[in-house]
C-alpha cells in the first residue's frame, strides 16, 4: 500500500506540475481544478506518467442513438471547436439517447467482471466438498454467509430474507469493487458519481415497493399510504407518506456518494498543499497525513458497501413487514386474510428491523 501511495503522490506531482508555474513563475498551480478533473467523470481515459508532464489520453467510444431523425446531429462549428471528440450532443429530451462510454462506466464494467470472476473462481462448485479450500474461497464464503445471515435474514426474516439475498450480495460486492478500484493509480471511483449511486438506490427503492406489494397486495399497499388515519386527514398524510418513500433512496444516494467523493478530495487536497504553499517541507506533514487518509479509505470502502447493503435489507424488511402493522385500521383484515403465510414472516422482519 505504501508503494501505491508513493505512486499516487508522484502522479499528483506530475499532473500539477504540468499545470503549474512556468519558468518565469508567472503561472500558479491550479490544485482545485486538478482535483475536480480527477474525481469527475470524463469521456476520455487519461494515463499520467509519474514525475513527467506526459499524459496519454485514450478517447472512449461515443454512442448516440437518435430517437428522431437528426436528433443527435451536432452543428459543424461546435464539432470543430471540440476537436471532433467530446462535443456537446443534444440530450434525451431532445430525442438523442446517449450510451457513450465514460471513465466511470469503464470502472463499472471492470467491477462487474471482478464480481463475476470472484464467483467463478471462489465459489464452492464441488458439492462433494462441504468446506471450501484456500484463503480466497474461505474469505468469499465468510462474506456471503455474513450478508445472508446478518443482513438479509435478521432484517427481512427467515422466510422472505433468502429471496433477496442474491440482490444484496450483488450490491455488496459490486459496490465494494467499485470503491476499491478508486484506490489504485490510474483508476477511478465510480461510486463518487452521484448518477451511479442514484441508480443503485433506485434498484433498492423498486425492490422495497415490490416487497410491500407482495406482502399486502396492491390494494393494501395503497391503503398503507393513508397512514391508517381518518379519511379527512388523507390530504395531509398521503403526501407525507409518499415523500417518506423517496427519502430512503435519497439517503442511500447521498451517503455513498458523499463518503467516497470526500475521501479522495481530502487526499488530493493534502498533497496539493505542497504546491499551493510552494514548499517541499510541507510534504513532511502532508504526505503522512494523506497516507493515513488513504488507509482510512480502505476501511471506508468496506464500511460503505456494508452500510448500503444493510440499509437496503432494512428498507426491504420494512416493506415486507408492511402487512403486519396492526395500527393501520381498515387495511389490516384484508392484509392478513389474503396473506396468512406472509404475516408470519413479517413478525421476524419487524422484530429485527
Amino acid at each position: 500500500m505504501r508503494k501505491a501511495m508513493v505512486l499516487f503522490a508522484s502522479l499528483f506531482a506530475g499532473a500539477v506540475s504540468a499545470a503549474g508555474p512556468s519558468a518565469d513563475g508567472a503561472e500558479k498551480p491550479d490544485v482545485a481544478e486538478y482535483i475536480m478533473h480527477h474525481v469527475s467523470d470524463s469521456t476520455e481515459y487519461e494515463f499520467e506518467v509519474p514525475l513527467s508532464d506526459e499524459h496519454k489520453i485514450i478517447p472512449l467510444p461515443q454512442i448516440f442513438i437518435p430517437l428522431t431523425a437528426g436528433a443527435c446531429d451536432v452543428p459543424a462549428g461546435e464539432a470543430a471547436a471540440a476537436g471532433g471528440h467530446g462535443a456537446a450532443h443534444p440530450g434525451l429530451m431532445q430525442g438523442c439517447l446517449d450510451l457513450s462510454l465514460t471513465k466511470h462506466t469503464v470502472m463499472m464494467f471492470l467491477s462487474a467482471l471482478l464480481l463475476v470472476g470472484s464467483i467463478l473462481i471462489w465459489s464452492n462448485r464441488d458439492k462433494s466438498k462441504l468446506v471450501p479450500r484456500g484463503v480466497g474461497a474461505n474469505l468469499f464464503e465468510m462474506l456471503v454467509v455474513f450478508v445472508r445471515d446478518e443482513l438479509a435474514i435478521k432484517n427481512i426474516g427467515k422466510e422472505e430474507g433468502p429471496r433477496y439475498v442474491p440482490y444484496l450480495l450483488t450490491a455488496f460486492f459490486f459496490i465494494l469493487f467499485m470503491n476499491m478500484l478508486g484506490l489504485f493509480p490510474w483508476m477511478a471511483t465510480a461510486t463518487g458519481n452521484i448518477a451511479v449511486t442514484c441508480a443503485l438506490a433506485l434498484l433498492t427503492f423498486i425492490l422495497t415497493q415490490v416487497a410491500g406489494i407482495r406482502a399486502v397486495g396492491f390494494g393494501g399497499y395503497l391503503a398503507h399510504l393513508t397512514g391508517g388515519v381518518a379519511w379527512w386527514l388523507w390530504p395531509i398524510m398521503i403526501p407525507v407518506e409518499i415523500l417518506g418513500l423517496f427519502t430512503k433512496p435519497f439517503a442511500l444516494t447521498m451517503r455513498l456518494f458523499a463518503n467516497m467523493l470526500a475521501g479522495h478530495i481530502v487526499i488530493f487536497f493534502l498533497l496539493g498543499l505542497i504546491f499551493m504553499m510552494n514548499s517541499a517541507a510541507v510534504g513532511l506533514v502532508a504526505v503522512p497525513f494523506a497516507m493515513g487518509i488513504y488507509f482510512l479509505e480502505l476501511f471506508v470502502a468496506f464500511v460503505q458497501a456494508y452500510v448500503f447493503t444493510m440499509l437496503s435489507a432494512l428498507f426491504i424488511g420494512m416493506g415486507v413487514a408492511m402487512g403486519h402493522h396492526g395500527d393501520h385500521g381498515h387495511g389490516d383484515d384484508h392484509h392478513h386474510g389474503d396473506h396468512p403465510e406472509g404475516a408470519k414472516s413479517h413478525d421476524h422482519g419487524r422484530a429485527h428491523a
